[in-house]
């Protein structure tokens, strides 16, 4: 068993008492040559008969595929392209969900010296039309008849694109066919053509305002980026047990954090499955058959998870046991900041083990260990009860342009509420305002077609309100335009007020207003799955919805929420009214990013009305 390093201490910059920047040193080398499609060959060369991926087969089984089984699958595919005409830095659309095939071509573009570009496969016509258009991209591959279509009504919008593959109907067969008389000696030739500094990717932003842009990723960044993960996350990515690590990746390839750690997965060759379906029996089923040792999620799915052991525990007329079990794992997770838990609260946390904490895991598959959890924050109150209930979170903050996290939980120095230190090879600093600036290997060289380069060095300015504590560990309080200014002059983040509600099992969105208001109040929306069980155990299922929202029961149980929400604030920064909406936020209204984060403008827009009846009348007191 390797010995696991300890975290490298970060060097702080003080100023009037402040810490206001935080640098830690790089774990990994830089390397001098080479690129992301060198990664699939190298595995071959290093280890050809250790399993890098697995396939769900028909039968609901797992098939591992060895190193060298996917670098021969990866040269095929390569070469498949290069006969359908593709030229070196020609751009490959990939719009599909998290599957086998989507890293398969991934790397296989690499390998040809291709530029990936991903869109989301719940995106709209127009907007895969706008990432195809501005990328320049001459081929597009999908997974399905569905998504076929929507690229297909757009063709005539899109002179550039040449191929338009779909998995589904096996196009990976037919560009393995097409390859079969292109030389290996010519893939292998591109791919001595690339450098570090080479485009590999052209990820765009969810766009929370105007058109998404594309941010420029090289290979030096997933290179700065997954190499200095795996050597600081030592025990996720190079497991300290028997078990070797492994891993079932659901979040969407399309984004930036699921593409990192799929890169970092083959990387370290640390076993890879793909779960295309998120639905809750699917991924269930899926977990149990494959049984990862770490996930990747956000913190939606880990809410989901709790609030579904929470709500069986409630039917089986064990809520109150199971609160008293999340109060002690809770307690239990706190106390690893600081001094070891004492006796009394280690025999409590083993009296609930089997009882409760037992079945969370075994719901994540029963082997989970750690999870890495990225995309919002997390919340001090649920990093608390995984750590207690026996898996170690390593939470992240990241930007696309940062090629995913630029700070994670250092391990063994958990700081709950905090997104940890910086990522080894970066550095974090506050602007005056409070504006989080980040630097390092891993930023992007800067947005397609601006015209501008982001020069090596510079600070990137992520638009995120922040602050360091005195041992460099970094909090997230907000977004710099999503401050709101009340009409008394209070400035207020809405982030810790949202995201508290948004872990209240009937609360699926929350969006908190007042800019220019005398008072802070909040629009909620209903999660679908903790409805349907709150009205199963009040007897309400069949309570239309346009009176449901009305409910005085449902109303009380929402206000006990935000009162638990308001002791994060003070008075003047606390909700004083709220309304609850008949509908869900979502992507295909309008209101929702791909990436899950809420479209301000568009919903105080579509909601003016529900507002404005907000400031009418009485407040709270």
């Amino acid at each position: 068993m390797e010995a696991e390093p300890k975290p490298v201490e970060p060097v702080r910059t003080v100023v009037d008492g402040v810490v206001r920047e935080v640098r830690v040193p790089a774990l990994a080398a830089a390397p001098a040559h080479g690129s992301l499609g060198d990664i699939p060959f190298d595995n071959a060369a290093q280890a050809p008969n250790e399993a890098v991926l697995a396939r769900k087969q028909a039968d609901g089984t797992w098939r591992d595929v060895t190193a060298a089984e996917f670098a021969a699958e990866v040269l095929a595919v390569a070469k498949g392209l290069i006969a359908e005409g593709l030229r070196e830095g020609d751009r490959l659309a990939i719009m599909a969900r998290t599957t086998y095939e989507w890293t398969l071509l991934d790397f296989a573009g690499w390998a040809a010296g291709l530029v990936t570009v991903p869109i989301y496969p719940t995106s709209s016509a127009l907007q895969a039309r706008w990432i195809i258009h501005d990328s320049g991209a001459v081929a597009c591959a999908v997974e399905d008849t569905a998504q076929a279509r929507i690229i297909s009504a757009e063709r005539i919008n899109l002179p550039g694109l040449a191929h338009l593959w779909e998995f589904d109907t096996g196009a990976i067969g037919r560009l393995v066919k097409a390859g079969e008389r292109i030389p290996d000696a010519l893939v292998h030739a591109r791919r001595g053509n690339r450098t570090p500094d080479s485009v590999a990717t052209l990820i765009y932003t969810s766009g929370t305002t105007g058109r998404p842009k594309g941010c420029v990723i090289t290979h030096a960044n997933f290179f700065a980026e997954v190499d200095n993960s795996i050597e600081l996350l030592h025990p996720v990515f190079k497991s300290v047990s028997k078990e070797p690590a492994s891993t079932l990746l659901f979040l969407p390839l399309s984004h930036v954090f699921g593409r990192m750690v799929a890169v970092g997965c083959l990387r370290a060759r640390v076993k890879l499955g793909h779960a295309p379906s998120i639905r809750t029996e699917d991924l269930l089923a899926d977990l149990a058959g494959f049984r990862p040792t770490f996930l990747l999620a956000i913190p939606y799915v880990l809410e989901k998870v709790y609030n579904t052991a929470r709500a069986t525990a409630e039917k089986m007329g064990r809520a109150s046991s199971f609160d008293r079990a999340a109060r002690i794992a809770r307690r239990f997770g706190e106390s690893t900041e600081g001094k070891a838990p004492g006796p009394v609260l280690r025999t409590a946390r083993a009296l609930y083990d089997p009882l409760v904490y037992r079945r969370i895991r075994t719901a994540l598959g029963g082997r989970v260990r750690y999870i890495l959890s990225g995309g919002s924050p997390l919340g001090r109150r649920l990093a608390a009860f995984y750590t207690g209930a026996g898996i170690e979170v390593f939470e992240g903050y990241g930007l696309t342009e940062t090629t995913g996290a630029s700070t994670v939980t250092p391990p063994q120095r958990p700081r709950l509420g905090t997104v940890g230190w910086p990522l080894p090879g970066t550095a974090v600093r506050i602007a005056p305002d409070g504006e989080v600036l980040l630097g390092g290997r891993h930023v992007f060289a800067g947005y397609w077609n601006s015209g501008q380069a982001l020069p090596y060095g510079s600070w990137l300015a992520t638009g995120d309100i922040g602050e360091l504590d005195a041992d460099g560990y970094l909090t997230i309080t907000g977004r710099k335009k999503d401050l709101i200014i009340t009409s008394g002059g209070k400035n207020v983040a809405p982030a810790p007020l949202e995201d508290w509600l948004r872990a209240h099992p009937l609360v699926g969105q929350c969006m908190v207003v007042g800019d220019n208001r005398p008072y802070i109040a909040a629009l909620i929306t209903l999660e679908p799955d903790g409805l349907w069980h709150w009205r199963q155990m009040r007897k309400k299922q069949n309570v239309p919805m346009r009176e449901l929202v009305r409910d005085e029961e449902l109303l009380a149980d929402l206000q006990r929420a935000v009162d638990e929400a308001n002791q994060l604030v003070s008075r003047a920064e606390s909700i004083r009214r709220f309304a609850v909406l008949p509908g869900d936020f979502t992507e295909e209204r309008g209101h929702l990013t791909p990436s899950l984060k809420l479209r301000r403008d568009a919903i105080a827009r579509d909601y003016a009305d529900r507002i404005d009846e907000l400031y009418r009348g009485p407040r709270q007191a």
